[in-house]
């Protein structure tokens, strides 16, 4: 039987009658994200640490989100997607056995199970007690109870952050066996890799707030340039880490951003930014901007806006977002470059109506 003929098998009955097989990703026990500025901060797989879940959870250290979620990241490539799905570490064999027994057991007794669905479940158990196999799948004799301890069945586990439900199911095949130290069969090409683990930890980056100082600080005033700066304190390189550890078989990847520009949107058409394409680049001392000082208004701010009519009662929202150079380095020496990311804040502005200043 060809292995599409195993994909269609599988779904049919891992969506009828053993679901628990398709793996979640377990919930993260959260800490606080630190101070904002990039550190450090431990975000490790939890929840559910025990029984099918616990093999196959990913741990996240790092500048990571709190409790296990999506980080503020936006990749500047508007094409690039996290991984839907992944083939993962599950289970031993007995452990496995117990599991697929009980799920095929209570199948076989639902009401309604005859005809394909029937069949589909009489497959699958042929599958994992009696040799019986596909194309590039063979079949296991006792769900592979004898080498229990020498590897691990692998499953699928979807990525709960994806939205299209058929992306994220799109890993359907069944469970497989790969031997401790042994590099899943090549036809799986969804299985767990540095460079997924590099792109789940991007997902879940915490880039550090965007707050950039300005001078006039309190309000500015039409006509007049307003400086804006970030020192190099304010924020640095942040890193996040992805990794999967279960016997015989450990990976992890860690994520590096490292901030490059800035860029200013002063939240109104009536203004003007410096340099005009609103992007301040970095200073070779890691800073963005130049801090104004006494003697200097009569200069033009090298990162900077000046505001043409006044906000009046209200304030106008200036955005800062900086970009970040985003790459990843794994387990093995493995490593690449990932989009480029942004994140920005916005901060209130107060713009007065007053044309001659002196400072």
């Amino acid at each position: 039987m060809s292995r599409s003929r195993l994909v269609r098998l599988s779904a049919a009955a891992l969506t009828l009658a053993l679901v628990p097989v398709a793996l979640t990703e377990a919930a993260y026990a959260a800490k606080p994200v630190g101070s904002g500025k990039g550190a450090s901060t431990e975000e490790t797989g939890g929840g559910d640490n025990s029984g099918i879940y616990a093999a196959a959870r990913i741990q996240y250290s790092g500048s990571v989100a709190k409790n296990g979620g999506t980080g503020n990241v936006t990749s500047t490539d508007v094409n690039w997607t996290p991984p839907p799905c992944w083939y993962a570490p599950y289970m031993g064999a007995k452990d496995f056995k117990k599991k697929m027994s009980k799920d095929i057991e209570k199948a076989k007794n639902t009401p309604g199970m005859g005809g394909t669905a029937g069949s589909a479940v009489g497959e699958v158990e042929r599958h994992y007690e009696d040799e019986y196999g596909w194309t590039d799948t063979p079949g296991y004799k006792d769900y592979n109870v004898e080498n229990d301890g020498k590897g691990m069945f692998w499953a699928a586990v979807e990525n709960p952050d994806e939205p299209d439900p058929l992306k994220r199911s799109s890993c359907n095949d069944l469970p497989f066996w790969v031997p401790n130290g042994e590099a899943p069969p090549p036809q799986y090409e969804e299985a767990i890799t540095p460079e997924i683990l590099a792109a789940l930890a991007y997902q879940h980056m915490q880039l550090p707030d965007t707050k950039v100082t300005l001078a006039p600080a309190a309000a500015t005033k039409v006509n007049l340039p307003t400086w804006a700066w970030l020192d190099k304190a304010v924020f640095d390189e942040v890193q996040a880490t992805a990794a999967i550890n279960v016997p015989g078989f450990n990976l992890q990847s860690t994520t590096t951003a490292k901030p490059v520009s800035l860029k200013l949107e002063p939240g109104t058409k009536d203004a003007e930014t410096y340099p005009a394409s609103g992007e301040c680049v970095i200073n070779a001392d890691g800073s963005i901007g130049e801090p104004y000082a006494k003697g200097k208004a009569d200069e033009t701010p090298p990162c900077g806006i000046k505001y043409l009519r006044s906000s009046g009662e209200d304030t106008f929202k200036l955005q800062a977002t900086i970009t970040w150079d985003i790459t990843w380095q794994g387990t093995g020496g493995a490593g690449g470059d990932l989009p480029d990311g942004t994140f920005g804040n916005d901060q209130a502005v107060t713009v007065q109506e007053i044309q001659a200043v002196n400072r």
